[in-house]
């Protein structure tokens, strides 16, 4: 269910820098105050539900739960394992802020997928510079009109979510079967990104190649599906990986995830023009793919690699040893149960 809720999150997500520039590119012409009103509107609108959202983190419902038990109970020795844990703002500081750094630094697994995805992520936002050059200056088109260009994306984007509640289907006939792969980490969502991958690297060479005064503007226009699916496989296999692998650790995975493709996604446009100024437009899409194409190898080396991976992650082993202890536990009160 987890890995559904992430699809269809990260398939939402998408339609934001996909709708975008078709109503900036509308309403701009209006005045361009209306860009930010419209944002503000949307924003504003979205927040009120956020407000009755449940609680999800597991630790923090345990610590609810704790907390009902001794007020209706009276018990006082009922504790969730988090109000056990050293508080306070060191701990804050040298613990909870660091952790998202360390294991960028530390862990191979949140570093070549924070380096993949922040790629990935930079290249999307490169595409609101690369677009006005390919559909307004060469195929003279008015801004609301080649904010239509980013519609193929959003279509891509559903196909791919269509894609992996099939494979999530799949996978869950198989785990329930005891099929051997459907048991190991690696083969339960990086399989996608060996598909998403290629297919990214695909869409950029097909739009760097077919821009041409001479053909039809839907031609590159329609490179957006394979890179709308690309992109999203790629997303949503790696970050459920992340998940998957780092469990109750998977918030600071995701928060390093997060900081870093905001970084990439902000910098990189800065060189849009330059580089497509320098190279030419087939050129210089055709270099973000041939990049592109290098970054693939990362989620075919995790399924070769990736149980050694994790086998030397300090935070992996500890989520081991500590499944394992429990397990244990468990045992040893079902004994004395039967006793």
């Amino acid at each position: 269910m987890r890995g559904r809720a992430m699809a269809i999150f990260m398939a939402a997500t998408t339609f934001g820098p996909v709708l975008g520039p078709m109503i900036s590119g509308f309403v701009s012409t209006v005045t361009w105050r209306w860009t930010f009103w419209t944002g503000l509107i949307l924003a504003g609108a979205t927040w009120i539900p956020l407000l009755f959202l449940p609680e999800t983190y597991g630790p923090i419902i345990l610590k609810h739960r704790a907390e009902e038990m001794r007020k209706s109970s009276g018990k006082s020795n009922a504790f969730a394992p988090i109000e056990l844990e050293t508080k306070g703002f060191s701990q804050l500081m040298t613990v909870t802020l660091t952790r998202p750094i360390r294991m960028f630094i530390n862990e191979a697994l949140v570093f070549f997928t924070c380096i993949y995805l922040s790629f990935a992520y930079a290249i999307f936002y490169l595409f609101f510079e690369a677009y006005p050059i390919i559909f307004q200056d060469m195929y003279n088109m008015k801004a609301g009109i080649a904010g239509l260009a980013f519609l193929p994306i959003g279509i891509g984007a559903l196909v791919a979510c269509a894609i992996f509640f099939i494979w999530d289907s799949f996978l869950y006939k198989a785990k329930k079967a005891n099929t051997p792969w459907a048991s190991i980490e690696e083969n339960r969502r990086l399989p996608l990104a060996c598909i998403g991958g290629p297919l990214y690297v695909v869409s950029l060479f097909w739009l760097g190649w077919a821009a041409n005064p001479t053909t039809h503007w839907i031609v590159p226009m329609l490179a957006g599906v394979p890179f709308g699916i690309g992109f999203l496989l790629v997303f949503i296999a790696l970050l459920n990986y992340l998940t998957d692998a780092y469990e109750v650790f998977a918030a600071s995975a995701m928060a390093a995830a997060s900081c870093c493709r905001s970084i990439f996604g902000a910098a990189l446009p800065f060189a849009a023009h330059p580089m497509y100024d320098r190279l030419g437009i087939h050129w210089a899409t055709s270099l973000v793919a041939f990049l592109s194409l290098a970054m693939c190898i990362i989620p075919f080396a995790f399924i070769k690699y990736g149980d050694q991976i994790r086998d030397n992650s300090l935070f992996c082993r500890y989520l081991k040893e500590t499944r394992e202890r429990e397990g244990k536990e468990q045992e040893s009160q079902q004994l004395g149960q039967e006793k």
